[in-house]
Parts: structure tokens; C-alpha cells; sequence
């Protein structure tokens, strides 16, 4: 049987901005610990991404939301330093209550979005697609 290539890993963010805040997660593992991000990880072997976000947004903030449109789709070469990764980034609606950090996240906020610190891999830019107008929108 023919090996396939190796090819990037499948990940999931979760982009979800309540009453002018975003819910972030600060890193407890290596790469960035420390560093802010949004709730997100590794898709897993049967699980679509749409489940994957809903399952690591519970898993890093104890909260539930479910995806309701996609931001976009990242592939930067580089973009993670453990090798290739795509995201697909999905925009996220539920009930904000209070978060706590989980899994591997220290911890779980709500931050003002005109407030937020640098935040780690390229979520500064994913940020930015969330919040900037979208063409068509009135």
C-alpha cells in the first residue's frame, strides 16, 4: 500500500467576542507558554472540526458555544513552530459566563477587545479578520 505524504495537521480556533470582549486562554505548555491565545487545538482521528472546536473550547474554558460561521482558514508556512499546521477558524455564539483554564490552559478571561495583549502563533491576525467589517455586511 502506497505511504501517503506527510502532510500539515488539522487544528481549530475559537473566535468568540461577547459585549465587546474575546475570550482568550493563557498558554500552559510549550510553544508560547504563557502567552495569550484563543481557545483552540488538534482535530482528532473521526471528529469533524466543527465538534473539535465545540470539544476544545469545553476542554480550555469550561464553556459551551457552538460554531456559527467561519472567520477563515490559516496556513502560513511557519505560522507554528511544531511544524505545518492549517486552522480553520470559526467564529463562536453561546451563553458568556465565567471561564476557567483547563486542559492545557493556565487560564481562561474575557479581555476587552480594545485591550488585548500580543497574543501567540498568528491569533493577532485571525483577531483582526473577526473584528474587521465583512463585505456585504450592513
Amino acid at each position: 500500500m502506497p505511504r501517503s505524504p506527510a502532510g500539515p495537521k488539522l487544528t481549530v480556533d475559537a473566535l468568540w467576542i461577547s459585549r465587546g470582549r474575546i475570550l482568550l486562554v493563557r498558554r500552559g505548555r510549550d510553544p508560547f507558554r504563557g502567552r495569550w491565545a484563543l481557545p483552540g487545538g488538534f482535530v482528532e482521528a473521526g471528529e469533524t472540526t466543527e465538534s473539535a472546536v465545540e470539544r476544545e473550547l469545553r476542554e480550555e474554558t469550561g464553556l459551551s458555544a457552538r460554531p456559527v460561521g467561519i472567520v477563515g482558514v490559516y496556513s502560513e508556512p511557519g505560522r507554528d513552530p511544531r511544524g505545518p499546521a492549517v486552522t480553520i477558524a470559526y467564529r463562536m455564539r453561546g451563553a458568556a459566563g465565567s471561564p476557567q483554564g483547563g486542559d492545557d490552559a493556565e487560564m481562561a478571561r474575557w479581555i476587552p477587545v480594545d485591550r488585548l495583549p500580543p497574543l501567540a502563533f498568528d491569533h493577532d491576525r485571525i483577531v483582526l479578520d473577526g473584528i474587521r467589517p465583512r463585505k456585504g455586511r450592513a
